[in-house]
């Protein structure tokens, strides 16, 4: 049997999914099942859309429960304050400067359960994260991403 796989994540980050978990089982699902119940009493089911999109639904949310689930008991808990501030590490922010136009960027490199490019959190397992992964300050590091290659040079780690 394959080894499960491990989902690295922050304290916060564990806590963000539980809360998710709990909305999903205690409102969710209820909801859910309140919409399938009304579906049916709309009669034949086999040209209710609605029956339909509800069955759907409930599908989507006891998946999204089981992934939770198995996030939340495979989590490993990345303490933020022992991160690495030599090299670059699960659990810092980085910040680097695009070569040569100077356009400085930060992200914080976390585990995929909580990554959110738009808070600046970004996975361990992205293009970017990869490349500056074990790299320290004053590197000059080539970041493979979906529109071509970009220099960066690595400016402060915290």
């Amino acid at each position: 049997m394959a080894a499960e796989k491990v989902f690295p994540m922050t304290l916060a980050g564990k806590q963000k999914l539980e809360q998710e978990l709990e909305q999903l089982k205690t409102v969710k699902r209820k909801e859910v099942v309140e919409r399938i119940k009304i579906a049916r009493s709309f009669g034949d089911l086999s040209e209710n859309s609605e029956y339909d999109s509800a069955k759907e639904e409930q599908a989507f949310v006891e998946g999204r429960i089981t992934t939770i689930e198995n996030m939340i008991r495979n989590a490993k808990i990345i303490k933020e304050d022992e991160a690495s501030v030599d090299e670059v590490s699960l659990g810092c922010t980085v910040t680097f400067v695009e070569l040569p136009d100077g356009e400085e960027e930060s992200y914080s490199i976390v585990g995929s359960a909580e990554a959110d490019p738009f808070e600046g959190k970004i996975s361990n397992d992205s293009p970017i994260a990869k490349s500056l992964l074990g790299k320290k300050v004053g590197d000059q590091v080539t970041v493979q991403t979906p529109g071509g290659e970009m220099a960066v040079k690595i400016t402060s780690i915290k």
